[in-house]
This record gives C-alpha cells, structure tokens and sequence, in this order.
C-alpha cells in the first residue's frame, strides 16, 4: 500500500460549495476522527494487498512491502474506541486490520523499516523511541479519551511499558500473539493461555520455503550445470538434492529432526541425504576405478551435503519461536567452523579425483 492509499484528506478535496473547512470538520466528526490527517482503511483486504502478501512470500522487493506509519481509522472510531498498535510490514497491518473485521478502531503503525512485528521488536525498531515518537507526530492524545494501547505480544522484547507510560502517559496492554484473536480479546481485554502461545504449525512452516527457495534458485541452477559438465549426472543430483533439503524439506520436518540446534538438525538431515549419493558414487567408481577413488567421492558427498544442508537450515533461526537471538549467535560461531571446514574438506577430495582422473592417474 502506498502512503497515500486509503487517505482521507478532505483539504485536498473541496466540496464545492466554499465551505471546504466547514466540510471536513463535519466530516471529520462524523467519522469520529478529531484530525482529517488521519488515514482511513478498510478490514477487507483487496486483489492489490493479495498480490503484494504472494510478492512477499516469494521474497520479490523484500524491502518495499510496508504501510506508511501513522494513524489509521478502521470502521467509525470515536474517542473511546481501542488503539491498536502494529508494524508498518504490510503483512502485519494487513493482519491486524482483517482480523479486527467490522470493529470500529485506531491502528496505530510504527516505522519499522517494513519489518514484521516480532523481528522489529530484536532490531529495536518496534521499540519504546519510535511508539513514543509516533505518539506524539500523530497527537494520539487529541484523538482518544483513553489512555491505553493494546501492543502485540512478540513485540514485547523492543518496548519499556514503563518508558513509555512516563514519556506519553499511556498505558501499555499486550494483546494476543495473533491478530485473529484481537476480537475476542477486546471483549474482556483477558488473554487466554490459547492466545498467548506461540503456534509453528506445519502450515506456519511451509510458508517460510518460498522465500528460501527462491533465494538459492538461481545459484543451484548454475551450479547444477556446472557439476553436470564436470561430474555426471551424480554430483549435479547430488547438489539439487541438498539444496531441496535444506529449503524444503528441512523446515516440514523441523519439529521432528533429532537434536536441539538447528546446525546439527540440519547435519543429520543432510547426512541422510548424502547416504543414497555416497552408495551409488561407490558402487558406480568399483567397476572403472581403484578402490581408493570410490572411497574418496563417497567421503566427499558425506561431507559437502550435510555441510551444505546444515549451511541452508541456518536460514530459518530468524523465522522460528525456537531460537533467541543470543542463541543464533551462539550457534553460528559454534558451527559455521565446522561446516566450512567439512565442506572445504569434502570439496578437496572431490577436487582430488577430478584432477587425478584428468592427468590420467587413473
């Protein structure tokens, strides 16, 4: 959406009859709005947003999907009616003015760079400066009577409730981790232990391979011909087939894959990946070369697949409720060494029996 979709400026408009601020003071009282400069949206998400929530999902123009920040009126709020407070990620406005369907309300959107709601929040940019800055560029306090925003829940890591109440005098009420949910909690403002449990479903997870996917598409289909040319239809197989598990099948699994890191989960996925590649490299080398050139392409696909694997199922630390971020960082200098260093070493045995089999060693 673009910062000027879905605004009501009645200045800009002139009704003709030379009374144009007398018309927007009427019109401005009739919506419940004290400043004509608040912008106005509907619940119902259009063919424009679908198509920008399928562009985001592909990962296409990651940094355009965003909402101008400011206030929004949904519905005919008055004085009284909730403030909602969101990020400017066109997912996450778009979710949380859906799934307010029909109640009259303010959304309040913070400049988060177009950054979702929970990564804002670790960044700092869904944090206590910009809602207290947004507070007052929007003179919230003019418009409603209340004194309370209502915060989503994983965007509580980035906000000092305290900090904010001190420099605005609103109160801080954290909502419901899903926007779904915000209807019935308005009802009572009593979040159930079901709204405050963050879900990773099946479904949840094969959202995120899309975006990967589509990241490494270009990259594994040079690299797929490139192995080809050299290495035969297995090596180029081989590649395909790490990159799917590590895109793909990798996050389907993801609850069900033995250990804890995301490192080592990948690890072992790739390695149970690379088994099938290492027999055939085996059992295809016995009949046409010595005993140590099968071996060496075996030990090389067991060490660049789960490598390579592992490398990729890194990627979805930043999307899971798994991880922290002292966690990723932790498991990054704990295991990038290791899979570069099984890769490089995978990559050279590999090199080994290409360059031995060019010079006619074998």
């Amino acid at each position: 959406m673009s910062e000027s979709e879905g605004t009501t400026n009645y200045n800009d408009a002139p009704c003709g009859c030379g009374c144009e601020s007398t018309c927007a003071a009427e019109a401005d009282k009739a919506a419940g709005v004290g400043n004509s400069g608040i912008k106005t949206v509907s619940p119902v998400l259009d063919r424009k947003a679908s198509h920008d929530h399928v562009l985001a999902r592909l990962g296409q123009n990651r940094n355009g999907h965003r909402v101008a920040p400011g206030l929004y009126s949904l519905g005919w709020p008055g004085p009284s009616s909730p403030v909602i407070v969101t990020a400017n990620y066109t997912l996450s406005f778009d979710a949380v003015r859906s799934g307010l369907g029909g109640i009259d309300a303010f959304i309040l959107v913070l400049d988060t760079k177009g950054i979702n709601v929970w990564c804002a929040a670790g960044k700092g940019t869904f944090g206590t400066s910009e809602l207290v800055n947004r507070i007052h560029l929007t003179g919230l306090a003019s418009v409603v009577h209340h004194r309370r925003l209502i915060l989503p829940q994983l965007g509580a890591p980035g906000v000092s409730a305290h900090n904010v109440h001190r420099a605005t005098g609103f109160h801080v009420e954290y909502g419901p981790v899903r926007a779904r949910d915000l209807p019935r909690f308005l009802v009572d403002r009593v979040a159930t232990p079901e709204m405050r449990t963050v879900q990773f479903t099946t479904r949840d997870r094969i959202v995120l391979i899309p975006v990967e996917l589509r990241s490494a598409l270009i990259p594994t289909i040079i690299g797929a011909i490139a192995l080809w040319l050299v290495g035969g239809w297995l090596a180029a197989s081989a590649l395909i087939a790490s990159i799917i598990a590590g895109t793909v099948v990798f996050p389907i699994l993801l609850p069900y894959l033995p250990t804890v890191d995301f490192s080592t989960k990948g690890l072992f996925l790739g390695f149970i990946v690379a088994i099938p590649f290492a027999i055939m490299a085996f059992i295809s080398g016995v009949p046409i070369a010595p005993l140590w050139v099968s071996i060496t392409s075996m030990i090389s696909l067991l060490l660049v697949i789960p490598a390579l694997t592992a490398y990729l199922a890194l990627n979805f630390t930043g999307s899971t409720p798994y991880t922290s971020r002292t966690g990723v960082r932790k498991e990054i200098f704990s295991y990038i060494p290791v899979m570069t260093g099984a890769g490089l070493i995978g990559l050279t045995f590999a090199l080994v029996v290409g360059l031995t089999h060019f010079m006619g060693v074998w």
